[in-house]
């Protein structure tokens, strides 16, 4: 390869990411900015420089952190709380199988792309706020900075062949936070396995379940052929509507199976509908995985 050539390669190269690019970045970008938090980032105490608020001395407090001049003003100590200055690593795992292709209307995102958007979203506020974002497994290590989000915007941007995704638990470090986003429809083992192995570490996180709400309703009666998203899995009845309770029923036992694994492994569940506003989501995505750093 000439000298000329090889920028003039990396050079298409990059104008050929980056054109994929913008409409996710910019949908991601936009939702971040309508739950904003200030120019702060995730303010909490902890080792650092600079000062971040006075709160009341309690038993086991060491007489060291007690600020006697403010103290002094009161018939009570404080402690003077100096503001968290290291870095979080947070890690994103985002279901990248076929079954996040399904929207149950041509009107409506498709939970992948809602998936892509909210865990997008998520890295540009906590990246905004001082921490580094990454992808589990090993290709998208933990790490800050506005590049970091196209690193990541072009890795959600990939899809699978598989029917239903299975959590990647690798690669996340020691006591770091961790998001899991699916339908989570498929074999529920697989999730189990992968926050066990981040319970094992430290990792405490949140799952989101993305759902549309065809998947919720079951609007289908008398023949009806089901159908996997690659064509792989078909199934043809005479009577659809004889099977949505049981369909309910098995989804509500999977709901609570999800509930109460979050809740053994210090994670928060949450499922999501396509059809709700993306905003609410986000906001709790942002606040659970604040929850104990």
């Amino acid at each position: 390869m000439t000298p000329a050539a090889a920028p003039n390669g990396l050079r298409h190269q990059a104008e050929a990411l980056a054109e994929a690019l913008p409409p996710l970045m910019a949908s991601a970008e936009q939702l971040a900015a309508t739950v904003m938090l200030g120019d702060h980032g995730r303010r909490r105490s902890g080792r650092g420089d600079e000062f971040w608020q006075y709160r009341p001395a309690m038993p086991g407090d060491d007489a060291r952190q007690v600020d006697w001049r403010r103290s002094a003003r009161s018939d009570q100590h404080f402690i003077r709380e100096k503001e968290w200055q290291a870095a979080q690593s947070v890690l994103l795992w985002v279901d990248q199988a076929q079954s996040m292709a399904f929207s149950g209307a041509a009107s409506r995102a498709t939970k992948g792309e809602r998936a892509r958007l909210l865990a997008l979203a998520v890295a540009v506020l906590l990246i905004r706020g001082g921490e580094r974002v990454g992808l589990t497994g090993l290709d998208a290590p933990p790490r800050s900075g506005p590049l970091q989000l196209i690193r990541l915007a072009g890795a959600l941007s990939a899809t699978n062949a598989e029917d239903y995704g299975t959590p990647d638990a690798r690669g996340m470090p020691p006591h770091s936070r961790a998001l899991f986003i699916s339908d989570f429809l498929g074999d529920v083992t697989g999730a189990e396995a992968a926050l066990t192995a981040a319970a094992d570490r430290g990792v405490r996180g949140a799952v989101l379940q993305v759902l549309d709400p065809v998947e919720e309703d079951f609007p289908f009666d008398g023949r009806t052929i089901f159908t996997s998203m690659s064509g792989a899995l078909r199934h043809e009845t005479l009577k659809a509507g004889d099977l949505r309770q049981r369909y309910l029923d098995r989804l509500a036992a999977r709901k609570d199976r999800l509930t109460s694994l979050a809740r053994a492994t210090g994670w928060l569940y949450l499922c999501h509908h396509t059809a709700d506003p993306a905003q609410g989501a986000l906001l709790w995505l942002y606040h659970a995985l604040e929850q104990g750093a």
